[in-house]
Order: C-alpha cells, then sequence, then structure tokens
C-alpha cells in the first residue's frame, strides 16, 4: 500500500503542474510564436502560427479534462499502471514546457509535446473509462 500512497499525490501533482504551465503559455504565447517566424513575416503568418499554438493548447487542455474526470471519478485512481505512466508523461511535460516557454522554442516541437506527454495517458485513461463505465467491469 506504500506506492498507492506516493503515488497518488504525485499524480495529481504533476497534472496540476502540468495544467499550470500550459494555462501560462496559453496567457504568454507571443514569444513561442515569434520563435517559430522568420524576422520578417506577415500578419497573416503570425495569425496562422498562433491559430497553430491555440489549438494545440487547446487539445491539451480537452485531454486533461478527460484525464482529471477518470482521476477524480476513481475509475483510475489507484490503477498503479496508470498512475506511473501518468506521472511520468506530465512531470515531463512539466520540465519540457518550462524550457518551450523560458527558451522560446518553435511552436511545432508543441505537438511532439502533446503527443507524448497528454495523448498518451488520455488514451490509456479514455480506455479505462470506457471498460468500466461502458463494459461494467470493476476497475483494476
Amino acid at each position: 500500500m506504500p506506492l498507492v500512497n506516493g503515488l497518488v499525490p504525485a499524480r495529481f501533482l504533476t497534472l496540476t503542474a502540468h495544467l499550470v504551465i500550459v494555462i501560462t503559455i496559453f496567457w504568454s504565447r507571443e514569444s513561442n510564436v515569434r520563435a517559430s517566424l522568420p524576422l520578417q513575416c506577415t500578419q497573416e503568418e503570425y495569425e496562422n502560427r498562433d491559430t497553430e499554438l491555440v489549438v494545440a493548447l487547446s487539445v491539451t487542455l480537452g485531454l486533461f479534462a478527460v484525464e482529471l474526470a477518470g482521476f477524480l471519478s476513481g475509475v483510475s485512481m489507484f490503477n498503479n499502471a496508470q498512475s506511473l505512466l501518468s506521472t511520468g508523461a506530465h512531470a515531463s511535460a512539466a520540465i519540457t514546457l518550462l524550457f518551450f516557454l523560458f527558451e522560446q522554442w518553435d511552436g511545432s516541437l508543441y505537438w511532439w509535446i502533446l503527443a507524448f506527454c497528454s495523448a498518451l495517458p488520455a488514451a490509456v485513461e479514455i480506455f479505462l473509462l470506457i471498460s468500466v463505465f461502458g463494459l461494467k467491469k470493476k476497475p483494476l
């Protein structure tokens, strides 16, 4: 039981840290959009890159909603495999996104971070939610 006692708060804290960093990037995305463009760019190019980053951040927030729904409903709260995957992915995302924010990385790199650090744990969470609520099975 000590493993479960340590995983639940760690998972919640890494989810929360990742969420706070995504919201921070959402508010201050101009520097990352400018880093994605050449020095001389048109307003249309800027708006296209800004829209791309807004869509990526919005998808991330949607995946957070799915993962938090599964976690807070108790479906995957005590699932050790999902907790380890989620904690590792969101801790990696938090660290990587801090570099993304402070070093002003190219906005197209965000899609890779989204795929590995948000979509992967959310896909497993969706599988668990479907298996518990759709198939009426007990949580693992």
